[in-house]
């Protein structure tokens, strides 16, 4: 039965026109849209859990508040809507995402439309440096037609005798890293970005950015959006919100964390939080209770 819960929570409604081709890397994962899918234990090395090419006509809403890996998802064709650091954003073809790990993901089909894309699911090993991190891009220019032919044969080679399925695998993994390790990145950015992750209690301004790599402040907004999919505000409040995600199954307080991510206001810090992240910080998945 679709579910819809209108707080975002866990949703799951899809059309009963909706068509995927999904390859899973465990047979025990039995849910009600895996279940009937061939299965590829090759993924479990790339940490894979599934992976698929869907065509998804409205109504189509997912709602995932309890995704542990990466995410990343082309669009083909189609349009759809997908919800980057609290905010709605299309996803058209030739457009593809990258998601991180323990925030709130969600996904739509505009009305009256159909939304053609492909998806990787991961579940990266405990400890592991999450295949989205702060300096791969959230939203970039893609060209999905080679993932999408890799996944269905994939798809094929695994309802056959799977000899080759480790290759196919191998080569969905490339293509997702290559998105998500750009070799052309701008150097300046890089520079930026680790310069603000080792001091975010400071109080950046955009300004102050761009001065910082020697570019106007319109400048460095073009640079962003066009290198990371998000403005410079944007980014900065993402590490932000990374970094008090970091610190959260710690015993610090709340309004200690709030300051150490540049937070003066532990109201303002906690909105912001639950708006970027899905929870609220004293819900967070793995918060520790701060020692009286």
């Amino acid at each position: 039965m679709p579910k819809r819960d209108l707080n975002l929570s866990e949703t799951d409604i899809r059309s009963p026109k909706s068509e995927a081709w999904i390859v899973r890397a465990d047979a025990d994962d039995s849910r009600d849209w895996l279940k009937d899918s061939p299965v590829c234990r090759a993924l479990t090395n790339f940490q894979i859990r599934h992976l698929a090419v869907a065509h998804m006509p409205a109504p189509f809403e997912i709602v995932r508040t309890k995704l542990g890996g990466s995410y990343f998802l082309a669009t083909f064709s189609g349009e759809g809507r997908v919800l980057i650091d609290g905010r709605w954003a299309r996803c058209r073809p030739g457009q593809a995402m990258l998601l991180p790990p323990s925030t709130l993901q969600a996904f739509q089909t505009p009305t009256g439309k159909r939304w053609d894309f492909c998806w990787v699911r991961y579940q990266e090993r405990s400890g592991q440096k999450p295949l989205a991190s702060a300096r791969t891009p959230v939203v970039a220019e893609l060209d999905a037609e080679p993932l999408r032919l890799a996944i269905l044969g994939l798809h094929r080679e695994c309802s056959n005798d799977g000899s080759l399925s480790e290759r196919w695998a191998e080569l969905i993994h490339s293509y997702v890293t290559q998105f998500a390790q750009p070799a052309q990145m701008d150097s300046r950015l890089w520079r930026l970005w680790d310069e603000v992750a080792s001091s975010l209690d400071q109080a950046w301004t955009i300004t102050e950015m761009a001065r910082r790599v020697h570019l106007s402040d319109k400048q460095l907004q073009r640079l962003c959006l066009r290198e990371l999919g998000r403005s410079p505000r944007q980014q900065l409040i993402w590490l932000r919100m990374r970094r008090a995600a970091e610190l959260l199954p710690t015993e610090a307080k709340i309004e200690a964390i709030s300051r150490e991510v540049g937070y003066q206001n532990p109201f303002v810090f906690s909105t912001t939080f639950k708006r970027v992240m899905g929870w609220s910080p004293s819900t967070f998945p793995g918060r520790a209770r701060p020692s009286q």
